[in-house]
């Protein structure tokens, strides 16, 4: 059997742009806006922008991980990155793939909390004993667009997942540059000294929600919205 360590040291021999235009043939799931699945389509079809302006609507998760001293876990994307590249974001951001039979379970959010723990696994290192499905709380879901620089970009509807405990890291260079925990105080002044950009949906959720959650981690229950979509879009 051949182990994530090794899947991951294989990988390492390749190029890290190859890398990033392999990511591009996954399939992503394709939803509508009440996030029905309609189908799938490639990773690099859902973040091309047509020429219209549009973008295929597809599932995403966002993890927000928060240590132990309540301090919240911040990463730079790679500048590898085929979309937002070298841009501040939340802890790990990505998609349930529709190739994996296990992250199209919809019961109990399953498959998006299994595909979360697997990159966190990827990007961070994070190994997968520490971030299984039961772990990850889910609190609401976000629509927003984003045409990024024109030819790339997002539309997403993005399940909001919170993870609060300890974790062992070891970043993969390939999809994370930088990674830093934050506290609640230090969150705006170290935002503002950052020169480089937030993702789109990092600064929606900072602006509209992240402090109000952040100072609600011991009751995040009372946050929970199963049933609504939030609109940024």
């Amino acid at each position: 059997m051949v182990g994530v360590g090794m899947i991951r040291r294989l990988l390492q021999r390749v190029s890290p742009r190859n890398l990033q235009e392999a990511a591009l043939a996954e399939r992503c799931i394709v939803v509508n806006e009440r996030d029905q699945v309609v189908g799938d389509a490639s990773k690099r079809d859902c973040h091309r922008v047509n020429s219209d302006g549009s973008l295929i609507l597809h599932r995403a998760f966002s993890v927000f991980l928060f240590n132990s001293r309540n301090e919240l876990l911040l990463q730079k994307r790679s500048p590898q990155k085929v979309t937002f590249p070298s841009c501040i974001t939340n802890t790990c951001c990505s998609h349930p793939l529709h190739e994996i039979a296990g992250e199209r379970e919809e019961t109990d959010t399953l498959g998006v909390r299994r595909a979360a723990g697997r990159r966190l696994n990827y990007e961070l290192g994070v190994p997968l004993d520490q971030v299984s499905p039961e772990q990850f709380q889910y609190l609401t879901r976000i629509h927003y667009r984003d045409p990024g620089d024109g030819k790339w970009g997002e539309h997403e509807i993005d399940y909001i997942l919170v993870l609060h405990r300890d974790v062992s890291l070891d970043p993969n260079p390939d999809e994370v540059s930088e990674v830093q925990y934050v506290g609640r105080d230090q969150l705006d002044s170290f935002l503002a000294s950052q020169s480089a950009p937030l993702t789109p949906w990092f600064r929606l959720i900072a602006q509209h929600h992240l402090q109000v959650w952040w100072d609600n981690l011991h009751q995040l229950h009372k946050f929970q919205d199963h049933s609504s979509i939030l609109r940024f879009c």
